[in-house]
Order: C-alpha cells, then structure tokens, then sequence
C-alpha cells in the first residue's frame, strides 16, 4: 500500500487505484482514525460523530481532510466524495462537465444530524474533473457556488473547481528535520516578500507571468546567493482579481492555479527548502470578497459573514468579515491555517490585517460599531480565535512561526496564550517603519533635529518579538520606491538606502523586505509587470544589491546581529546626542563578549575623521562592515587598518577608539 510523504503523518490510503493519487484523511493524535468507511443513513461519509461534534465546537482542524472533494474507492468502484456545509440549503448537487451541468442528476444528501453537512458518493469521476454546488435555499433563491474546501480551481474569469488532491513525494526532509533550528527566535531570521505575479515575467512575452516551475528556476538560486533566510509569499491562495494582489481570496485551500497546479507549488516550496530557504505564506482571516461563486451569502445565507454588518462588512476593502463567534467558521479558519503548514510544508504563516480583527471600530466612525459585552472595542471573538489558531499552530507544528501584521499597541501579540498574549510568534514594528522612512525621508541638513524619531524605537523594541518590515505596502499608491524616497542627487540617494538597510540590518529584531528595494527598484511596484531587473546592469544597483547580500553575509555570520534580537540585554547605546555630526552610535551583543558588535551610523553627507567613539571594551577592532565601499558604489572612505583602543574616558566608558566615518554610511567594527 502506497504511503503518504509527510513530515506530520504517515498514515496509509484508502485503497489507491492508479492512476489517480486518492487524498485520504490523515490520522491525527488526537481524531479517531477515518481509515475506515462511515456511514450516514447508507451514505458514503468520510465523518464520525467525533468529527462532527468538533466541527460544531469549533474545535476541528484538519476539516480538509473531510470536506471539499475526495476521490476515493468505495464498494469496489472509483469515485468522488463530495461533502460541503450548507444549513440553509434545501436542495444541493454537482454540476460539472461529467453531467453536463445538470442541476437535477447528481444530489448531495443531507446528513440526519442537523450539522448542515450535505455528501454524497459519485462514481466514475476522478481528479481532474470541474464542478460546482448548484444550491437552493430554503427561500427558493439558486446559487452556483465553488466549493470551499477545493483544492484546485479554474484560472479567472472562469469560477469552477476541480477534483484534486495534495498528494506528493516531498524530498525536503533535511529541511524538515532542521527547520527548528532555522526557524528559531534566536536564529538569523531575514525575508525576501515576494509577489509572484510580478517578480519576473516571461522576457520575450511581458504580460506571461511565469510558472511555479519557472519562478522556481529563477528565485531558488537568486534568493540563496543574496542571502536571504526566507521568502515570504504574497497570497498564493486562489484569488480572481488580480489588482487585490491574493489578499481578495475565494479559494482558502487552494494556490492559486494561474501559476500551475497544487503540485507545482509544493514543489516551489521544496525546492527553496533544499536550498536552505524557509517559507512563509502570507493568510488572510479578515475578509474574503463578495464574489458571486465565493463564500459570501454561500448557502442563501450568511453563512461565513456575520450577518450584521456592522461586524461583517469591512468599509476601506469593500468586503466581508467572518463570523468569528461561529464555531464551523472557527474550524474552518484553525484547519485552513493548519492546512497550509501540513499539507505545504509552509514554515510559518504571516498573518495580514490582525489590527482589522482586533477591533470592532477600525475603520468605522461612531455610531457605525456596537460594542462587546463589557462596553469595550476589543473584538473578543477575534482575540479568543486567535489565540486558538496559534496554540494548535504551535501544538503540531513547534518549528514554525507565526507573524502578526498588527499596527496598534494592543498588548502581548507575541506573547505565549498562557501568559494572556495572542500566541503570535513576530509582530511587524510599524512604528520602527513608519518613524524610520520619515527621517530617512529629511534633507540631511534637518536630521539633527529629528534624531529622536529614529532613535525612539528602542524604548519599545523589546516589549514584542519585533519583526522589521519594509514591505510591500511601502511603494505604492504614490509613496514612491524606497530609492526614491531619498532625499539627495543620485549618489546620496543610493548611500541614503545602503544606510537606510544598514541600520535596518543592524537594529534588533527580524528583518523583511520587499522584493525591488534590495537593488534599489527606481519605480514604484506594479502587480502586473515585472520587476526592472535591467537596472543591475548599472552601478548604482548593482552597488545596492552588493551591500544587500553583505548585510545577509553580516546578519547570518556574525551571533551579535540574532541571538539576542529580541531582548534589551542584545542591544545597548553608546551615544544619541551628537545631534550636530548627526552620528549615532550603539552595540550589538551575542552571548559571548568577544561577539560583540559596535555600530556606527553617519546621516550626513559629511565625513568625519578620526571620530572618537567610547568602545565597549579595550582591544584591537577591525571594520567588518561599511557601507560606503566602493563595491557598493561609495566613495570608499574606511577603517582598512585595524584600530587600536585607547585609554581615554569617552561616552562614559574607559576605552575609546578613532574612526573614519563615511558620508551617509555605517560602519560595523569587532574586536579582533
């Protein structure tokens, strides 16, 4: 009997009949194992009374391995299982190509236990099969809707499904084995956001967006020559609407098919997993769109939406929120989550929009928000979710991690449930974003009265697990690129980002950054054309992405930059108040005081010779790091000779050294 290839199960399959690879359930430690066939009055089911009972406690996760569409062999024929959530429905069946879309040939039976839940067996169809739920509601009104839980679905504007399942012979098991060591908080943690639409395309056709396979060609070796230690992908899931960039998703079990099949990513993911390269993928539990095949209105009903709209409508994206305090919409939410970690070998999930969910007044003007039971704006349904979410997240997958896109200062994102935080293992530092690019935005000339905003970060930085973003929402809607932010003619522009990345790199916490910045994109982001990769043909660029692949060197090489990224005893001041210079200089500690870092940052076009600077101990330091080389296109001002300490009080230390510093530059020097 064939065997699953999956670091989470290796539970055996019903029966398998080439040529179709059957997606059988998966036994978990804590569900009874469904190996066997169970049976609803004489009907075909894949779920025991314990799975229903989870599923109306809100505690199932792992529903897709009883929903959406299993080809499976029952009473000696091949067939397909279809099973879907519809409690307002009075009549549903399969419509699909096999029965040229019949809505009367092929009904589902509802399931004797009042749990909405409507299957049947159809015999003599297999993967590779379009279908669709043809669903009347108790009112009379028909919908045609795709199914939830499907695992592949037609590519826009076409609406239908596809029988398919999330069988693969993965070969990452060195991955797998290790991830928990490349996964930890006090491991180098640095990601690559990337939009797989615009990336790269096809060079001879600019409108072909390329394939998993083909995006696999090309990122796998350029990821892992600059360095990164993850890549972060914008939705994969299945989504109609290109300008939503994958965060306007119908299709919560499925990636998306216009890059290939489920298959084809799973092998994007494996082959960045045998290149050393973890995997994010970005997920999105605040809204889903009101397509008419999606799940809104799903049954004639709202059934994933809150039905009050005060609670189910999100006003800025013009779209509908679930229904947190719905126990299936919980289960659907947990097993989707856990879906992509099992089934996709994902190393985490970074979760989008969490400020949306946390309160019921975001983005809503008084009077148009009811508050919670206390009389609060906290939404208690989406707090207790996610705490939900993260402990079966971390309860069967420990080496992952969880990232909180979360903007206000609501307490304990990420910190343990059982300490009262939300579970999230990261949270993005927007105000490190936001405060850094408004002073990296000043002329030169004013930053010294601006110091504090970039310095302000550290008063706060260690009160989350802070992930540093310079994402994707960073470059658009006439924001500018990164590069093009920067104040200056085109030299100091360019070393205005080396040194922007530079203090990025060097400053505590998790780094991410979106894909163009790292060669310093001159334009702002477009979803649907490519990256300029034709300006790595000239210096400035290339000098960019050359200081970019050091920083990942600096970041990954050196224990100082990670292993204590998260607590105040990793990161210390020297000096904030040369206002005038503009210097600002501080320390990166490891755990052994030899690892130890000293950081120092020009924000002038000035150059300072033979600057003191009190040194975190007595010794012979040596320049590790600059980002005015001239291989990053700088003036190649330096410290190439070692510098010896001085017995001379400075910055409130016994030691001091003399550095040349750089014109909008860091400098990064160890004792050696």
């Amino acid at each position: 009997m064939a065997k699953r290839k999956t670091t989470t199960s290796t539970a055996e399959t019903e029966q398998p009949v080439q040529p179709i690879n059957p997606d059988q359930p998966v036994p978990s430690e804590t569900m009874p194992d469904t190996a066997s066939t169970y049976s609803n009055n004489g009907v075909y089911s894949r779920f025991t009374d314990f799975d229903i009972y989870l599923f109306r406690a809100g505690k199932h996760h792992k529903l897709y391995e009883k929903f959406g569409s299993h080809v499976v062999e029952h009473e000696g024929v091949i067939g397909t299982y279809f099973a879907v959530w519809a409690p307002s429905a009075r009549y549903i069946s399969v419509i699909g190509n096999f029965n040229g879309w019949d809505k009367g040939s092929h009904p589902l039976n509802v399931r004797w236990d009042s749990s909405g839940i409507w299957e049947v067996f159809i015999p003599n169809i297999g993967r590779g099969e379009t279908y669709k739920y043809f669903i009347v509601h108790e009112s009379g009104r028909e919908l045609e809707k795709g199914d939830p839980y499907a695992h592949w679905w037609e590519i826009s504007p076409q609406t239908a499904c596809k029988v398919w399942d999330t069988y693969y012979e993965w070969q990452d098991q060195d991955w797998m084995a290790e991830r928990k060591n490349k996964n930890a908080l006090n491991a180098p943690f640095s990601v690559y956001e990337v939009h797989l639409a615009s990336w790269r395309r096809d060079p001879s056709n600019p409108e072909r967006e390329l394939s998993y396979g083909e995006i696999a060609d090309a990122l796998v070796p350029y990821v892992q020559d600059m360095g990164f230690t993850h890549v972060e992908f914008m939705p994969v899931m299945q989504y109609p609407y290109a300008p939503s960039w994958g965060y306007q998703i119908t299709g919560y079990y499925a990636p998306s098919s216009r890059f290939g099949t489920p298959q084809d990513f799973m092998r994007l993911v494996e082959r960045l997993h045998q290149a050393g390269i973890g995997v994010l993928l970005d997920w999105v539990p605040s809204h889903f769109p009101g397509d008419a095949h999606g799940l809104y209105e799903f049954d004639g009903s709202h059934l994933y939406e809150h039905p009050d709209m005060r609670k189910g409508y999100h006003p800025d994206w013009k779209s509908y929120i679930f229904n947190y305090s719905r126990p299936e919409v919980r289960s659907f939410l947990i097993s989707n989550a856990l879906f992509w970690l099992d089934r996709f070998h994902a190393d985490g999930l970074r979760v989008d929009a969490v400020a949306s969910m946390l309160y019921l007044d975001y983005s809503r003007n008084a009077g148009e928000w009811e508050p919670n039971m206390f009389g609060g704006r906290e939404n208690l349904e989406a707090i207790s979710l996610f705490k939900e979410i993260n402990e079966a997240v971390y309860l069967h997958f420990p080496d992952v991690q969880t990232v909180a896109e979360e903007s206000t200062a609501f307490p304990g994102v990420s910190r343990p449930v059982y300490t009262g935080g939300l579970g999230f293992g990261m949270k993005w530092m927007m105000g490190w974003m936001n405060d850094t690019l408004a002073y990296f935005e000043r002329d030169p000339a004013f930053r010294k009265f601006h110091q504090d905003n970039l310095t302000f970060s550290t008063v706060y930085a260690f009160t989350e697990n802070f992930m540093l973003p310079l994402s994707h929402d960073e470059v658009v809607y006439g924001k500018q690129s990164l590069v093009g932010k920067m104040p200056g003619d085109e030299w100091q522009r360019f070393a205005n980002l080396r040194l922007l990345f530079s203090y990025m790199f060097t400053h505590s916490g998790s780094k991410l950054l979106f894909m163009g910045g790292e060669f310093g994109q001159t334009s702002e982001w477009k979803f649907d054309a490519s990256l300029d990769w034709h300006l790595l043909e000239f210096a400035p660029h290339k000098g960019v992405a050359a200081c970019v692949k050091a920083l990942n060197a600096l970041y990954r090489n050196e224990p100082a930059m990670y292993e204590r990224s998260f607590t105040a005893d990793g990161f210390e001041w020297i000096d904030t108040s040369d206002r005038e210079n503009t210097v600002i200089t501080y320390i990166r500690k490891g755990n052994r005081p030899e690892d130890t870092l000293l950081v120092v940052l020009n924000m002038t076009p000035i150059p300072r010779s033979n600057y003191r600077i009190g040194a975190p101990s007595a010794g012979t330091y040596q320049e590790i790091f600059n980002s005015d080389s001239s291989e990053y296109y700088g003036s190649g001002i330096g410290n190439p000779d070692p510098i010896q300490s001085e017995e001379s009080p400075w910055h409130g230390r016994s030691q001091s050294i003399r550095v040349n510093i750089p014109p909008l530059a860091a400098v990064v020097l160890k004792t050696v």
